[in-house]
């Protein structure tokens, strides 16, 4: 996660799930300077208070365990009435028939009271299912291995049953719902097909990230925008390396928050260029024409449509020095890049709200304009009516207010939100009697995980959010959780069938 930093309030971003003025724990600063000020160290830390928060657990009982307990109570209640009953009648009998006369002597009383206070005794033993703690522990077990074959690894063993139970899934967006890999989604390049090959050479020489290929996967080094520039080159069958090694740079200025582009200037075999990318509004000012004759209008049309779909956009310039003498800077074209939801989250969606009946929030770092588009994008938001708000507002409200808010059935989307906004969610759910299923790959996530009836990690998370979770998805695959939800309801009736059997 990058994110640009400054003391100066009109540059601050309104969207920012921290203060731009506000350094967490752990981070790399990877270029500029500050002087800074320690507000807090350790376990008072953002990320110290996260530690604290995953420590704490769940005190939550698990359904099944709720159930149990009720069915022990129940069956003790019923066979000490039965049983009570039984010697009040027997001894009724008893001395309606006689058996209290003169006549019988007190051995003969006592032997028939102690023998009606057998039979209930023995009533009373006999009606606790011994066999039922082994039957669960063996469903379980079983429900286990073949969840394992769906692709989840349970962690602990009461998660199987509780996953049927679930009522509400709180979803991170990244890693979860997206790949979590920038991706070039669109591109919008003007001019000639050499204007094009001028994009593809900014692209490889004006960058300082690396790709390569690893076990059939493309992995990068660097700047995430500018790897997925460079994996958009190599599925594109333009092998970058061949590029540079080609070019002779002979400057280069990296980009910065200051100036918001980068440029470099390189000699190509007999020409000298100067390759520009960076912020499309900040690229065009610098640029004398647009290639392709195209309008400004145009352009401020693409990159809203762009940026109404949760993309960052990217514009692209150059500019060709002859002999000292400088040409026209012209734009080239712009990119969008996101990154992209997994293939089955869409359907996975549906299938959990319309046939499995659960509900499904999405709870997320990230900014309101992505956090809603990547709603759309999955069929979460469908409507006018959906209710969204930031992380900030909701630590704003009251529990008693947010139990509420969280109540109503349109309420879909947590923007900006802090890990202890996760974490507080999960538990004002909780209150207000839903089975809380949180997946999550990060440890910002922990928290929630940690707190949830069941948590759900993902294969490529980090190792805290597997440990703070019950369930380890290993393919990452959202539709995976509805066969998790499946397996535990299916272990419910088997448990269910087994008491009335034992009844």
């Amino acid at each position: 996660l990058y994110a640009n930093k400054t003391t100066v309030e009109t540059d601050f971003d309104a969207d920012a799930t921290y203060a731009s003025n506000f350094l967490l724990r752990g981070s790399t600063v990877i270029e500029g300077n500050a002087i800074y000020r320690v507000s807090a160290i350790g376990m008072q830390t953002e990320e110290g208070k996260g530690v604290a928060i995953t420590q704490e657990g769940s005190n939550e009982e698990t359904p099944l365990n709720k159930q149990l307990a009720q069915l022990g109570k129940w069956i003790s209640t019923a066979s000490f009435i039965i049983a009570s009953l039984i010697v009040v009648g027997r001894l009724a009998f008893y001395a309606i028939s006689g058996g209290f006369s003169t006549g019988v002597g007190f051995i003969e009383i006592a032997e028939f009271i102690l023998a009606s206070i057998m039979i209930a005794v023995t009533l009373i033993v006999v009606a606790v299912p011994e066999g039922l703690p082994m039957s669960v522990t063996v469903s379980l077990a079983l429900s286990m291995r073949r969840m394992l074959k769906e692709k989840n690894l349970v962690r602990k063993l009461h998660a199987c049953e509780t996953m049927g139970a679930a009522t509400v899934i709180c979803t991170d967006k990244t890693g979860t719902l997206t790949k979590n890999q920038m991706t070039v989604m669109d591109t919008d390049i003007y001019g000639s097909d050499e204007d094009l090959e001028l994009v593809k050479l900014n692209m490889a020489v004006n960058s300082s990230a690396e790709v390569f290929e690893e076990d059939g996967k493309i992995s990068a080094i660097g700047n995430p925008t500018e790897a997925a520039l460079l994996k958009w080159l190599y599925q594109n069958g333009v092998e970058y390396s061949s590029c540079r090694d080609a070019a002779n740079i002979v400057e280069q200025m990296p980009f910065s928050t200051e100036t918001k582009y980068m440029q470099t200037t390189a000699v190509i075999g007999e020409t000298k260029v100067r390759f520009i990318k960076g912020a499309p509004e900040i690229v065009l000012e610098m640029c004398d024409s647009i290639a392709g004759s195209q309008t400004k209008d145009h352009i401020h049309e693409t990159l809203a449509e762009y940026q109404s779909k949760a993309m960052r956009t990217l514009g692209f310039a150059c500019q060709k020095i002859d002999d000292g003498c400088n040409s026209e800077v012209v734009f080239l074209g712009v990119v969008g890049i996101a990154d992209p939801i997994r293939e089955d989250v869409r359907e996975a969606i549906e299938t959990c709200k319309n046939k499995a009946g659960v509900r499904v929030i999405i709870v997320t770092g990230d900014t309101p304009g992505t956090a809603n588009e990547i709603g759309r994008q999955i069929g979460l938001i469908n409507s006018d009516e959906a209710i969204t708000i930031t992380g900030t507002d909701f630590a704003s409200m009251s529990d008693e207010d947010a139990k509420e808010l969280l109540k109503n059935p349109d309420f879909k989307i947590i923007s900006g939100a802090r890990p202890a906004d996760k974490a507080r969610l999960v538990t004002l759910l909780q209150a207000n009697g839903e089975v809380v299923a949180v997946t999550g790959d990060g440890t910002n996530d922990a928290p929630a995980l940690s707190k949830a009836q069941v948590g759900l990690s993902m294969g490529d998370g980090t190792s805290r959010a597997k440990e703070a979770s019950d369930i380890t998805i290993i393919d990452n695959s959202f539709s995976s959780i509805n066969k998790a939800i499946m397996w535990g309801r299916s272990l419910y009736l088997n448990i269910q069938r087994f008491i009335i059997f034992q009844m």
